[in-house]
This record gives C-alpha cells, sequence and structure tokens, in this order.
C-alpha cells in the first residue's frame, strides 16, 4: 500500500466522526442518551418542503442531472431571498451557486486559490470545512484563536504582516459556530477593508443569518460597502429550516468569484437531485411563516439551556444568535476529559472545545437542539460530571 499524501495526514480527526457509533453502542447498553452534540435538531422541516419534495420525487425529470445549473427556480429563489432579506442583489444565473449543503461549497472553494505557500486564516475554535479545505488544497492554516477578550472577534492587526501577504483566503463565520457570538458592522467594515488592501478573498460562512433572538438581526456581508468585491457569502437551509439531512445550501459572489467555484464543482459532483431543489424553493416561500414559530422554539430552549447549566455551576452568556451554548470551564478541567466524562459517565454528548481546535481549551459546546426538560436533565447530569472532576483536581 503507497503511503499517504501529505495533505491527507495533515487533516486531523473530524470531531463528530465516531460519535454515532459510541452514541449507538452506549444506546445497546441501556443508557439514557441525550444528544446535544451536533447542531442538528429534532424539529420538523417547513410542511411546504415536505409536500413539494413528495411532488417532485414524482417527476422523472427531476431524476435526471442537474449538473452545476441545477433547478432555476431555485437559483431565482435565493437570489429573491438575498433580496427580500438584505437588499443584496444578485443575478441568480452568474452570482448564485447551487451547494450540496453549505459545508461542501466552503471547502472547494479553496481549491481555486489555495496552494503550496499560501496561507488560509482560520478561526480556532471554528468549524473544521475551513481546514479541510485549505489542507487539503495544499495550503497552510494559520490558525487565530478566538477568546473573550477580542469578544471572539478575529482581529487582523494581530496578524503578523508576513501571514496576511500570503494569505489567499479569510475565513469568517458570525454569527459563530461555536462560541454564538456576533459581529458589529463597524469590525465587518475594517475586515473588508483589510481584505481589499491585501487582496484576500473574504470567505463569510452565515449559516445562522436567520436563527436570532432578542431582536438582533444579522447581516449579510455584502451590506459592507466594498464587500462584493473580495468576498463570498454561503448560506444554508440546515439550521433555519431543519433540513441538516437534506444538504441544500448556495454562495453568493460576483461572476468571477461564483465560477471559480462552479467549476471546482463542475469536476467533483453532477449537480444535487433537483427534487430537493424545489423543495429548498418551497422552503425559502414560507420563511416569513414558518421563522417566526421555530424561532420561538429555540428561543425556549436557549432560555432552559442558560437557566439550566448556570444552576449546575457553569458560567456562559445569554446567546443572541445560533443554536449553541459556549460553556466555560474551571481553569484545570480538560475539555476532552469532561466531554469523555460526560459520554462515558452520564450518556451526555457535548462536543468539546478542544475538538474545534486548541483555541476552544477551556470551554464546551452544547447544542440546545431537544426538549427544554432534556437539556435540563442533560445540565443536572454536567453538574455531577463536574463537581465529580473538581474532587479529584483538589
Amino acid at each position: 500500500m503507497p503511503p499517504f499524501a501529505e495533505r491527507f495526514v495533515r487533516l486531523p480527526d473530524y470531531p463528530l466522526a465516531t460519535i454515532p457509533q459510541r452514541k449507538r453502542a452506549l444506546i445497546a447498553r441501556g443508557v439514557d442518551v441525550i444528544d446535544l452534540g451536533a447542531g442538528d435538531a429534532d424539529l420538523a422541516p417547513p410542511p411546504r418542503a415536505l409536500e413539494r419534495l413528495q411532488a417532485a420525487a414524482m417527476e422523472p425529470a427531476m431524476s435526471r442531472y442537474g449538473f452545476g445549473m441545477g433547478y432555476l427556480p431555485y437559483r431565482e429563489a435565493a437570489s429573491a431571498f438575498m433580496q427580500k432579506r438584505f437588499g443584496v442583489a444578485c443575478d441568480p444565473m452568474t452570482e448564485v451557486v447551487p451547494l450540496l449543503g453549505s459545508k461542501e461549497g466552503i471547502t472547494h472553494l479553496a481549491f481555486a486559490y489555495m496552494e503550496t505557500g499560501s496561507v488560509g486564516i482560520i478561526p480556532e475554535p471554528g468549524y473544521n470545512a475551513y481546514q479541510g479545505g485549505t489542507l487539503l488544497a495544499n495550503g497552510e492554516a494559520y490558525r487565530y484563536q478566538l477568546r473573550p477578550r477580542t469578544k471572539f472577534l478575529v482581529e487582523l492587526d494581530e496578524i503578523p504582516d508576513d501571514i496576511l501577504d500570503r494569505a489567499r483566503i479569510l475565513y469568517l463565520n458570525y454569527p459563530n459556530n461555536p462560541t454564538a457570538a456576533v459581529a458589529p458592522m463597524e469590525y465587518l467594515e475594517r475586515v473588508v477593508k483589510t481584505c481589499i488592501e491585501r487582496d484576500i478573498i473574504l470567505v463569510y460562512d452565515n449559516a445562522y443569518s436567520e436563527m436570532a433572538f432578542d431582536g438582533y438581526v444579522p447581516p449579510s456581508i455584502f451590506q459592507v460597502d466594498g464587500a462584493k468585491e473580495i468576498a463570498i457569502e454561503f448560506h444554508s437551509l440546515s439550521k433555519t429550516y431543519n433540513m441538516t439531512g437534506w444538504r441544500c445550501g448556495w454562495a453568493v459572489a460576483r461572476p468571477e468569484i461564483a465560477s471559480s467555484l462552479a467549476k471546482v464543482k463542475s469536476f467533483i459532483d453532477t449537480g444535487q437531485f433537483m427534487g430537493i431543489q424545489a423543495a429548498g424553493v418551497a422552503a425559502l416561500e414560507s420563511w416569513e411563516s414558518f421563522l417566526p414559530g421555530n424561532l420561538a422554539i429555540f428561543k425556549e430552549r436557549r432560555d432552559a439551556a442558560v437557566r439550566a447549566f448556570r444552576a449546575a455551576g457553569f458560567e456562559c452568556e445569554v446567546p443572541l444568535a445560533t443554536m449553541y451554548l459556549w460553556i466555560k470551564l474551571p481553569e484545570g478541567i480538560a475539555s476532552a476529559d469532561f466531554a469523555e466524562r460526560m459520554l462515558e459517565d452520564e450518556g451526555v454528548i457535548i462536543m468539546s472545545g478542544s475538538s474545534f481546535g486548541a483555541g476552544g481549551e477551556g470551554f464546551f459546546r452544547i447544542s440546545f437542539i431537544t426538549s427544554p426538560a432534556r437539556i435540563t436533565e442533560a445540565a443536572q447530569r454536567a453538574g455531577k460530571v463536574l463537581a465529580g472532576m473538581m474532587v479529584g483536581a483538589a
């Protein structure tokens, strides 16, 4: 057997890769498992999306190759959403790229811009697709640690000039996974200015743009003057519409950037099942009627999670967006050890901060993706684990 390529060897283990098998083994042992790991809610998609998928499955034309073009009404629906939601005009044919979920598009974009010697600036903790694309495209990952002192923002003026000189891509994700941080417009304006000056592609992962609370309204990067010159924004139906397994998203950028991603994808996939894209149209058309009720459920879960974990002895902020709590651990408690004890001792699946990169150490993430009662039970179990580890560390 030949040796693995260096780019493969450099890939870290994907943090969620082994969880399904371990979860199944625990259930088989009779353990009452509470899964707060992946951002994968136990809620239903919009009824209109389900109905459209059923109808589309019976249409022979939908089962043919979609290619990069995809289902034209889906492109048009994505373009209409950008205009209605953000006031951003984009041509559905030249500035929208249909994706098999935003993750694959974020990863594959790197193949158009990264090469040996070039740098991708990656927030850490952060979504593992950012480093995956960078490393698989033979680029170098520069990991910027997101910490409370910067309010979990990537401050470009703290990055060495030689790194910025070699940077091809900057990955940003606000509202942020896993920290749930949000970015003020003043900050985004500074980032866009630097990326224009440095000729850096700004990959703006906006998967949580519709999952916000307490009056907060997340922006599009294209609401910043000049952003269209250097940015590409990624959207997903996964979180907004409880459609994680459907793998349906899109990217928006000016034609030169959009076409680079489309060209890479033309060698990797032959388009998504157009019936799913047709259902995506129905989901987007359900935005105004579906979103408020769905967000009300998540807000109830958020509030229950904050109350329960604080009562169990943890520190956490009330997030303005996303489906996550980023919870601080006491000094001396390693996040991986805590997550392992939670899983094996209490049957609760969480994500250690370190699973998102070394910059996440000292925290863990829970997803408020199940009922308030189950979240409260999980928090109580977490309190028991923490108490036991504190006694052991004393």
